[in-house]
This record gives C-alpha cells, sequence and structure tokens, in this order.
C-alpha cells in the first residue's frame, strides 16, 4: 500500500499537537497545614481536575542579620516538614495526582525573599552552606517520592543574581541525587535575569504580572494587559529552548485585582468574585493551548475544602467561590 507522505506527516504533527494540550500541568498549591490529610481533603482538588500538586516544606531565617536556614523543626507545622511532606505526597500519589516538591523560605522578621542579601562574605557563606543542606534534603525526599517535578528555589532573585557560581554548582549536586524534572520559581519580575534556565527543564515563574488598572476588568481587559508580558515570555522560552510553567498564578476575588496582583494584604481589598473568575480565563485563554506553555499551579488550595474561601472571601483561594466551578471547566479541558 502506498504511503501518502505528505497525510503521514499531518497527522503526526495533529496527533503531537492533541498530545500536547492533554497533558498540560493542571496544578493546584496545596497548602501546608497543621495536620495530616486524607481522602476527603483530596477528593476537592480531584473534582477540580488537578494532575498536580505543590507541596511546598518550608524553612526559615530567624534574623536576616545571621542568615542561617532552619527547617524541620518543632517550630513549623506538620505539613511544612519532611514528614509532612511525605505523608501528603504519599496520599495524593494514592490518588493517581503527581507531585511538585516547591520548598520555600521565610524571613521571620518580615521581608521579601527577593531581597534577601547579606552583606559580609561570612553571612554569604552561612546562607549558602544552610540553604544547600535545606534544598539537597529535598532533592532526596523527592527522588524517594519519585515526584515529578523539584523546585529548586522560589523568589530568590538577589542570592541568584548576586552567587551564580553557587547555584550552578548546587544544580549539578541536586542532578546527583534527584533524576527527575527540575525547575526554580522566579518572581514575575526576576525570571528574565536568571541565568541558569540552561540547567533546569522549565522556565518557572511566579505569575503575577501587573495587567489592568481598572476596578473591575473585562476578560478583554485582562488579555489585552497579558500582550507585552507574553510576548517577552515567548522570547525567554525561544532563547533558552525550555518550556514555560507557571510555578504560581492566581487572583484574588477583588475590585482592581489586577493592577498588583501580588499584593495579600488580607484586609485590603472590597470583595469581587467577577473579577477573580474573568482573571482566571484570561490567563488560560492566553497560555493554555500553547504547545511551549506547560501548565501551572493556581495559587492556593487548604485542606479544609469545607471551611475556607466562599462568596464572602477577598484571599486567593478560588475554594467555594464561582471561580472554583469555573477552574474545574478549566481544567478539565
Amino acid at each position: 500500500m502506498k504511503i501518502n507522505k505528505g497525510l503521514l506527516f499531518f497527522l503526526v504533527t495533529l496527533c503531537i499537537s492533541c498530545k500536547s494540550q492533554t497533558k498540560k500541568i493542571n496544578g493546584i498549591s496545596f497548602v501546608a497545614s497543621r495536620d495530616s490529610i486524607n481522602t476527603k481533603h483530596i477528593t476537592p482538588v480531584l473534582k477540580a481536575q488537578s494532575n498536580y500538586v505543590a507541596l511546598m516544606p518550608y524553612s526559615y531565617i530567624r534574623d536576616i542579620a545571621t542568615p542561617k536556614i532552619e527547617f524541620n523543626t518543632h517550630r513549623e507545622w506538620f505539613g511544612e516538614t519532611e514528614n509532612g511532606l511525605l505523608q501528603y505526597a504519599k496520599e495524593f500519589q494514592k490518588a493517581g495526582v503527581k507531585i511538585m516538591v516547591k520548598p520555600h523560605l521565610w524571613l521571620r522578621r518580615g521581608g521579601f525573599t527577593g531581597n534577601l542579601k547579606p552583606t559580609t562574605e561570612e553571612n554569604w557563606q552561612l546562607l549558602e552552606k544552610s540553604y544547600k543542606k535545606y534544598i539537597l534534603t529535598y532533592a532526596k525526599v523527592a527522588s524517594d517520592l519519585d515526584a515529578a517535578i523539584l523546585c529548586i528555589g522560589t523568589e530568590l532573585e538577589q542570592f541568584v543574581k548576586e552567587r551564580p557560581l553557587y547555584w550552578q554548582n548546587l544544580i549539578k549536586e541536586i542532578r546527583a541525587i534527584y533524576k527527575g524534572k527540575l525547575t526554580y520559581a522566579a518572581n514575575w519580575d526576576e525570571y528574565k535575569r536568571v541565568t541558569f534556565w540552561n540547567q533546569l527543564d522549565f522556565i518557572g515563574i511566579d505569575a503575577y504580572f501587573p495587567l489592568s488598572d481598572k476596578k473591575s476588568p473585562t476578560i478583554k481587559d485582562y488579555e489585552i494587559g497579558w500582550q507585552t508580558h507574553k510576548k517577552e515570555i515567548k522570547r525567554i522560552q525561544q532563547k533558552f529552548k525550555k518550556p514555560i510553567l507557571f510555578t504560581e498564578f492566581g487572583y484574588r476575588s477583588i475590585n482592581f485585582n489586577g493592577k498588583e496582583p501580588w499584593q495579600a494584604h488580607r484586609k485590603q481589598g472590597e470583595i469581587n468574585l467577577q473579577a477573580q473568575s474573568d482573571a482566571l480565563q484570561a490567563i488560560h485563554n492566553q497560555f493554555w493551548q500553547e504547545d511551549w506553555f506547560a501548565g501551572g499551579f493556581i495559587w492556593k488550595w487548604f485542606h479544609r475544602h469545607d471551611k475556607v474561601g466562599g462568596e464572602n472571601n477577598n484571599r486567593f483561594t478560588p475554594q467555594n467561590k464561582p471561580a472554583e466551578k469555573l477552574l474545574q471547566q478549566l481544567y478539565s479541558q
């Protein structure tokens, strides 16, 4: 039988395209708590059509004047520790949900981790040594769990910028322990300056890009706001030939939520449930059909689904809001 090469090429291309669309990472950032979890806590995640969760073991620095990272202490909640990560991950894996291990650093006396920048070489060494111990611990855990993705850091701009050789060598050490996919969660205004994307598998972005100054933007308004950012994201993607992963994305259910989407002041923001839904629809419209886009993890989801969110909640969570029903539809596609 004679094969039409043109038709064969078309069918193979179509198959690859379809495959790329069905394998998006439809992720949820699952917040650590004091408690262990079970199927009751996982069922709402499955209902949301999520195929991945980001689990976030925490570390902290007591005082940036002596930036030693501490982790797995009695000061942390169960879900923030190694044992908590193991318990959460195994429960999700039983349900067929894949895992991204995404360690987070917290500065106890306040401040943004992206600004963490020791002023002496002694303190740089203290930070580097303790961070290596922290991340290699979770590289081993990620390996033991067979986690699909390990995020090697979250929003550490000055640390990454000032110590490039440290990060290059650290990635090599992580690779020796963990054989899965690697990413780094760069802040939305940081990702263009990260120099080690070529050593990782995904270009990770915490995608809190400013999109609109309007009180209640329409879907079209949000999509217009995405155009300049999307062009730059695609430029970086083409430069490094790595897929883009939104390691975090999300919007609060408030007025003006497209102006400074990263703002998390608890008491500020008049409730606007429609704005949250419209912003989520717009980001999905702009990215989820792109072949170079791997997917993302919505910020954020709490384990006690019946106790959080709701129509009087102005926070990031989509739970028990119109945004949750929309997320189910978007992720099911």
